[in-house]
């Protein structure tokens, strides 16, 4: 695993998760708290998928299964020290089933499949 290798699927799982985050701050902008994380709790295993697709298309793409653990590695992570120790300061978000848990739980299942589905179809080198 070259540095190039892991540099290209660390910025993919940031994509993922700064997309996710700009899922769940137009959603707090615009409607409530529970509507965003349901909306959020939808958009986020799409948005997997999608950043997914792209990354198993190029040559030297992890397995699917490495690539679940590192991309919702990357995104606990991210809503560890940069959401909750930064921006709110408080770690309750960890606390919720469908704020937190469930995403991360759509997140590796969604890019797991899709990597997967990729592999059965001859897309993954």
């Amino acid at each position: 695993m070259s540095a190039k290798s892991v540099g290209v699927g660390v910025l993919h799982a940031l994509l993922g998760w700064g997309l996710c985050g700009a899922t769940m701050f137009a959603g707090m902008a615009a409607t409530t708290t529970a509507r965003a994380l349901a909306i959020h709790s939808v958009a986020a295993p799409l948005i997997f998928a999608a950043v997914s697709w792209v990354y198993f298309r190029r040559a030297g793409s992890w397995s699917p299964l490495g690539t679940a653990a590192a991309f919702v590695g990357i995104v606990v992570a991210m809503d560890l020290f940069v959401v909750a120790l930064l921006i709110e300061k408080s770690f309750d978000m960890f606390l919720s089933v469908a704020g937190t848990w469930l995403p991360f739980a759509l997140i590796f299942v969604s890019t797991w499949l899709t990597g997967f589905a990729m592999r059965r179809r001859g897309h993954l080198v």
